[in-house]
Protein backbone atom coordinates (compact mmCIF):
# COMPACT_ATOMS: atom_id res chain seq x y z
CA UNK A 1 0.00 0.00 0.00
CA UNK A 2 1.05 3.57 -0.98
CA UNK A 3 0.06 6.43 0.50
CA UNK A 4 -0.09 10.26 1.00
CA UNK A 5 -1.49 13.24 2.25
CA UNK A 6 -2.50 16.85 0.85
CA UNK A 7 -2.76 19.84 3.53
CA UNK A 8 -3.92 22.94 2.71
CA UNK A 9 -1.50 25.84 2.75
CA UNK A 10 -3.70 28.26 4.68
CA UNK A 11 -3.13 27.67 8.59
CA UNK A 12 -5.98 28.82 11.04
CA UNK A 13 -4.19 28.73 14.79
CA UNK A 14 -6.14 28.48 17.49
CA UNK A 15 -5.67 32.17 18.60
CA UNK A 16 -7.07 33.28 15.27
CA UNK A 17 -10.24 31.42 15.57
CA UNK A 18 -10.72 32.24 19.05
CA UNK A 19 -12.59 35.73 18.64
CA UNK A 20 -15.01 34.20 16.32
CA UNK A 21 -15.90 31.80 18.93
CA UNK A 22 -16.01 33.94 21.73
CA UNK A 23 -13.88 31.82 23.74
CA UNK A 24 -10.29 31.70 24.47
CA UNK A 25 -7.02 30.07 22.83
CA UNK A 26 -6.14 28.32 26.25
CA UNK A 27 -10.20 27.38 26.47
CA UNK A 28 -9.93 25.74 22.81
CA UNK A 29 -6.88 23.96 23.73
CA UNK A 30 -7.82 22.52 26.36
CA UNK A 31 -10.99 21.09 25.49
CA UNK A 32 -10.06 20.26 22.28
CA UNK A 33 -5.92 19.80 21.48
CA UNK A 34 -5.93 21.04 18.94
CA UNK A 35 -3.47 24.12 17.95
CA UNK A 36 -3.97 24.87 14.55
CA UNK A 37 -5.82 23.35 11.48
CA UNK A 38 -5.59 23.85 7.42
CA UNK A 39 -8.20 25.58 5.84
CA UNK A 40 -8.73 25.11 2.12
CA UNK A 41 -10.03 27.34 -0.93
CA UNK A 42 -10.22 24.45 -3.28
CA UNK A 43 -12.48 21.61 -3.60
CA UNK A 44 -12.93 18.27 -1.69
CA UNK A 45 -12.14 16.90 -5.36
CA UNK A 46 -9.05 19.09 -6.16
CA UNK A 47 -7.47 18.09 -2.67
CA UNK A 48 -8.35 14.35 -3.07
CA UNK A 49 -6.62 14.74 -6.01
CA UNK A 50 -3.80 16.39 -5.37
CA UNK A 51 -3.38 13.39 -2.53
CA UNK A 52 -3.82 10.87 -5.05
CA UNK A 53 -1.37 12.07 -7.75
CA UNK A 54 1.17 11.60 -4.81
CA UNK A 55 0.33 7.94 -4.06
CA UNK A 56 0.01 7.31 -7.19
CA UNK A 57 3.34 8.35 -8.29
CA UNK A 58 4.77 7.29 -11.78
CA UNK A 59 3.18 3.73 -11.83
CA UNK A 60 0.23 3.03 -13.89
CA UNK A 61 -3.44 4.35 -13.64
CA UNK A 62 -5.54 2.84 -10.60
CA UNK A 63 -8.73 0.28 -12.46
CA UNK A 64 -11.22 1.17 -9.68
CA UNK A 65 -11.62 4.99 -7.76
CA UNK A 66 -12.90 4.75 -4.36
CA UNK A 67 -13.99 8.17 -2.87
CA UNK A 68 -13.95 7.35 1.07
CA UNK A 69 -15.00 10.68 2.11
CA UNK A 70 -17.82 11.62 4.85
CA UNK A 71 -19.11 14.78 2.86
CA UNK A 72 -19.69 14.41 -0.50
CA UNK A 73 -18.78 17.25 -3.04
CA UNK A 74 -22.50 17.38 -3.70
CA UNK A 75 -25.45 14.92 -3.60
CA UNK A 76 -26.03 13.94 -7.01
CA UNK A 77 -23.50 12.50 -8.74
CA UNK A 78 -21.34 11.00 -6.65
CA UNK A 79 -17.99 13.01 -5.15
CA UNK A 80 -15.72 10.16 -6.84
CA UNK A 81 -16.93 11.09 -10.29
CA UNK A 82 -15.23 14.63 -9.23
CA UNK A 83 -12.06 12.92 -7.94
CA UNK A 84 -11.68 11.05 -11.28
CA UNK A 85 -12.27 14.41 -13.45
CA UNK A 86 -9.55 16.26 -11.32
CA UNK A 87 -7.47 13.30 -12.10
CA UNK A 88 -8.18 13.49 -15.71
CA UNK A 89 -9.36 9.64 -16.41
CA UNK A 90 -12.53 8.81 -18.56
CA UNK A 91 -13.75 5.67 -18.10
CA UNK A 92 -12.40 4.47 -15.32
CA UNK A 93 -15.37 2.61 -12.35
CA UNK A 94 -15.53 4.96 -9.37
CA UNK A 95 -18.12 5.03 -6.47
CA UNK A 96 -18.66 6.05 -2.71
CA UNK A 97 -18.01 3.76 0.43
CA UNK A 98 -19.76 6.64 3.40
CA UNK A 99 -19.42 5.84 6.39
CA UNK A 100 -18.55 8.91 8.11
CA UNK A 101 -15.29 9.09 9.99
CA UNK A 102 -14.18 5.50 9.16
CA UNK A 103 -15.03 5.39 5.72
CA UNK A 104 -11.15 5.03 5.18
CA UNK A 105 -10.50 1.61 6.26
CA UNK A 106 -14.27 0.73 5.45
CA UNK A 107 -13.02 1.16 2.05
CA UNK A 108 -9.87 -0.17 2.43
CA UNK A 109 -11.25 -3.32 4.07
CA UNK A 110 -13.84 -3.51 0.84
CA UNK A 111 -10.89 -2.76 -1.80
CA UNK A 112 -8.74 -5.62 -0.12
CA UNK A 113 -11.71 -8.11 -0.73
CA UNK A 114 -12.42 -6.69 -4.01
CA UNK A 115 -8.68 -7.38 -5.12
CA UNK A 116 -8.85 -11.00 -3.32
CA UNK A 117 -11.54 -11.58 -5.26
CA UNK A 118 -9.95 -11.05 -8.89
CA UNK A 119 -12.20 -8.57 -9.48
CA UNK A 120 -9.60 -5.47 -9.58
CA UNK A 121 -5.57 -5.22 -9.01
CA UNK A 122 -4.95 -1.61 -8.06
CA UNK A 123 -7.50 0.47 -6.50
CA UNK A 124 -7.05 3.74 -5.82
CA UNK A 125 -8.64 4.84 -2.26
CA UNK A 126 -9.67 8.54 -1.42
CA UNK A 127 -10.74 10.12 1.55
CA UNK A 128 -10.82 14.44 1.35
CA UNK A 129 -12.93 16.58 3.51
CA UNK A 130 -13.27 20.30 3.98
CA UNK A 131 -14.48 20.36 7.29
CA UNK A 132 -14.42 23.69 8.16
CA UNK A 133 -17.26 24.83 5.25
CA UNK A 134 -19.66 22.84 8.00
CA UNK A 135 -18.97 24.46 10.83
CA UNK A 136 -20.76 25.77 13.51
CA UNK A 137 -19.72 29.09 14.90
CA UNK A 138 -22.52 28.91 17.66
CA UNK A 139 -20.88 25.60 19.17
CA UNK A 140 -17.66 26.20 19.88
CA UNK A 141 -15.98 23.40 21.10
CA UNK A 142 -16.97 21.39 17.62
CA UNK A 143 -16.05 24.08 15.44
CA UNK A 144 -12.79 24.19 16.92
CA UNK A 145 -12.42 21.12 15.86
CA UNK A 146 -12.46 20.86 12.26
CA UNK A 147 -9.39 21.08 10.15
CA UNK A 148 -9.26 20.83 6.02
CA UNK A 149 -7.26 17.70 4.17
CA UNK A 150 -7.00 14.65 2.36
CA UNK A 151 -5.07 11.39 2.34
CA UNK A 152 -5.25 8.81 -0.15
CA UNK A 153 -3.54 4.94 -0.66
CA UNK A 154 -3.42 2.57 -3.58
CA UNK A 155 -3.98 -1.07 -3.05
CA UNK A 156 -2.61 -3.86 -5.18
CA UNK A 157 -2.06 -7.46 -4.74
CA UNK A 158 0.53 -8.71 -1.99
CA UNK A 159 3.58 -9.50 -3.90
CA UNK A 160 5.16 -13.51 -4.19
CA UNK A 161 6.69 -13.83 -0.31
CA UNK A 162 5.95 -10.64 1.44
CA UNK A 163 3.89 -10.46 4.88
CA UNK A 164 1.75 -7.47 4.17
CA UNK A 165 -1.87 -8.70 4.77
CA UNK A 166 -5.21 -7.18 6.19
CA UNK A 167 -4.98 -9.94 9.23
CA UNK A 168 -8.78 -8.57 10.69
CA UNK A 169 -11.63 -6.32 10.36
CA UNK A 170 -14.24 -5.26 13.25
CA UNK A 171 -16.90 -3.16 13.05
CA UNK A 172 -20.07 -2.60 15.37
CA UNK A 173 -22.81 0.50 14.97
CA UNK A 174 -25.14 1.30 17.96
CA UNK A 175 -27.87 3.67 16.18
CA UNK A 176 -29.14 4.92 19.48
CA UNK A 177 -26.03 7.60 19.41
CA UNK A 178 -27.21 8.42 16.00
CA UNK A 179 -27.92 11.85 17.10
CA UNK A 180 -25.17 12.27 18.93
CA UNK A 181 -22.78 13.84 16.00
CA UNK A 182 -25.04 14.77 12.93
CA UNK A 183 -25.79 17.12 10.03
CA UNK A 184 -29.17 16.87 9.35
CA UNK A 185 -29.96 18.89 6.03
CA UNK A 186 -28.68 17.46 2.83
CA UNK A 187 -30.96 14.82 2.12
CA UNK A 188 -34.69 14.11 2.63
CA UNK A 189 -34.86 14.37 6.22
CA UNK A 190 -34.85 18.76 6.67
CA UNK A 191 -34.87 18.93 2.77
CA UNK A 192 -33.86 22.63 1.25
CA UNK A 193 -37.27 22.61 0.17
CA UNK A 194 -38.87 21.59 3.45
CA UNK A 195 -40.59 24.80 5.72
CA UNK A 196 -39.16 23.46 8.73
CA UNK A 197 -35.81 23.56 7.35
CA UNK A 198 -33.23 26.30 8.69
CA UNK A 199 -29.46 27.15 8.35
CA UNK A 200 -27.91 25.30 10.88
CA UNK A 201 -29.39 21.85 9.57
CA UNK A 202 -26.58 22.53 7.16
CA UNK A 203 -24.05 22.70 9.72
CA UNK A 204 -22.20 20.12 12.00
CA UNK A 205 -23.83 19.32 15.53
CA UNK A 206 -22.06 17.21 18.29
CA UNK A 207 -23.04 16.35 21.91
CA UNK A 208 -19.28 16.30 22.69
CA UNK A 209 -18.80 14.97 26.05
CA UNK A 210 -22.32 11.89 25.43
CA UNK A 211 -20.26 10.89 21.91
CA UNK A 212 -17.04 10.52 24.44
CA UNK A 213 -18.25 8.65 26.65
CA UNK A 214 -20.24 6.36 24.76
CA UNK A 215 -17.42 5.47 22.58
CA UNK A 216 -15.80 4.22 25.76
CA UNK A 217 -18.38 2.33 26.65
CA UNK A 218 -18.14 0.73 23.58
CA UNK A 219 -15.12 0.26 22.12
CA UNK A 220 -13.79 -2.24 24.45
CA UNK A 221 -16.10 -4.99 22.71
CA UNK A 222 -14.88 -4.86 18.94
CA UNK A 223 -11.02 -4.74 19.70
CA UNK A 224 -11.75 -7.08 21.92
CA UNK A 225 -12.74 -9.65 19.53
CA UNK A 226 -10.49 -8.64 16.90
CA UNK A 227 -7.45 -9.58 18.82
CA UNK A 228 -8.79 -12.40 20.29
CA UNK A 229 -10.14 -13.78 16.47
CA UNK A 230 -5.67 -12.80 15.46
CA UNK A 231 -4.31 -14.23 18.40
CA UNK A 232 -2.99 -10.25 18.87
CA UNK A 233 -2.32 -8.29 21.82
CA UNK A 234 -2.84 -4.73 21.84
CA UNK A 235 0.88 -4.28 23.02
CA UNK A 236 2.10 -5.72 20.19
CA UNK A 237 0.65 -3.39 17.52
CA UNK A 238 3.93 -1.05 16.32
CA UNK A 239 1.55 1.76 14.92
CA UNK A 240 -1.96 2.31 16.20
CA UNK A 241 -3.64 4.90 13.64
CA UNK A 242 -6.58 6.24 15.41
CA UNK A 243 -9.45 8.87 13.98
CA UNK A 244 -7.87 12.14 14.79
CA UNK A 245 -11.32 13.28 17.24
CA UNK A 246 -10.17 15.26 19.61
CA UNK A 247 -7.16 15.16 22.04
CA UNK A 248 -8.84 13.58 24.38
CA UNK A 249 -10.12 10.73 22.15
CA UNK A 250 -6.71 10.19 20.69
CA UNK A 251 -5.05 10.13 24.23
CA UNK A 252 -7.78 8.01 25.15
CA UNK A 253 -6.01 5.03 23.09
CA UNK A 254 -3.64 4.04 25.58
CA UNK A 255 -6.79 3.03 27.58
CA UNK A 256 -7.04 -0.18 25.59
CA UNK A 257 -3.68 -1.71 26.17
CA UNK A 258 -1.90 0.24 23.24
CA UNK A 259 1.62 1.47 23.77
CA UNK A 260 1.95 5.31 24.50
CA UNK A 261 4.58 5.35 21.64
CA UNK A 262 2.60 3.60 18.94
CA UNK A 263 0.00 5.72 18.79
CA UNK A 264 -0.02 8.48 16.04
CA UNK A 265 -0.94 11.76 16.97
CA UNK A 266 -1.91 14.64 14.55
CA UNK A 267 -4.62 16.50 15.99
CA UNK A 268 -2.62 19.28 17.62
CA UNK A 269 -1.51 19.90 14.22
CA UNK A 270 -4.18 19.37 11.96
CA UNK A 271 -7.45 19.12 13.66
CA UNK A 272 -10.08 16.94 13.33
CA UNK A 273 -10.49 16.41 9.17
CA UNK A 274 -12.84 13.59 9.41
CA UNK A 275 -12.89 10.52 7.00
CA UNK A 276 -9.21 12.25 5.81
CA UNK A 277 -8.13 12.38 9.25
CA UNK A 278 -6.74 8.18 9.38
CA UNK A 279 -5.12 8.00 5.93
CA UNK A 280 -3.48 11.58 6.98
CA UNK A 281 -2.13 10.28 10.11
CA UNK A 282 -1.05 7.15 8.10
CA UNK A 283 0.59 8.80 5.61
CA UNK A 284 2.37 11.23 8.16
CA UNK A 285 3.71 8.05 9.76
CA UNK A 286 4.66 6.40 6.58
CA UNK A 287 6.63 9.74 5.84
CA UNK A 288 8.42 9.44 9.26
CA UNK A 289 10.17 6.07 8.82
CA UNK A 290 7.28 4.67 11.08
CA UNK A 291 5.89 1.97 9.20
CA UNK A 292 8.08 -0.92 8.22
CA UNK A 293 7.87 -4.18 6.48
CA UNK A 294 6.08 -6.90 8.97
CA UNK A 295 4.94 -4.60 11.18
CA UNK A 296 1.71 -4.87 13.00
CA UNK A 297 -0.56 -1.41 12.25
CA UNK A 298 -4.08 -0.98 13.50
CA UNK A 299 -6.73 1.59 12.22
CA UNK A 300 -9.59 2.36 14.51
CA UNK A 301 -12.17 5.11 15.74
CA UNK A 302 -15.29 5.51 16.53
CA UNK A 303 -17.50 7.52 13.84
CA UNK A 304 -20.99 8.92 13.46
CA UNK A 305 -23.61 6.52 14.13
CA UNK A 306 -22.43 5.63 16.76
CA UNK A 307 -20.02 2.92 14.89
CA UNK A 308 -16.10 1.38 16.47
CA UNK A 309 -14.09 0.09 13.99
CA UNK A 310 -10.81 -1.88 13.93
CA UNK A 311 -8.71 -3.01 11.05
CA UNK A 312 -5.80 -4.68 11.77
CA UNK A 313 -3.03 -5.14 8.92
CA UNK A 314 1.11 -6.63 8.29
CA UNK A 315 2.42 -3.85 6.54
Amino acid sequence: MSTARFLPDRVETAAELAPRLGVSEDWIVSRTGVLRRHVSSESMARMGARAAEQALGDGPRPDLIINASGVPHQVLPDSSVFISKELGFSGLPSFSIHATCLSFPVAVHNAASLIQAGAYRRILVVSSELATRGRNFDEPESAALFGDGAGAAVLEPTPEGEPSAILGFEMATWPSGAELTEVRGGGTRQHPQDPTTVPWHNLFHMNGPAAYKMALRRAPGPLSRLFARCKVRPEEVQVVVPHQASGPGVAAATRFGFRAEAVVNRVSEEGNCVAASIPMALAYASEQGRLRRGDLVLLCGTGAGLSVLALLMRW
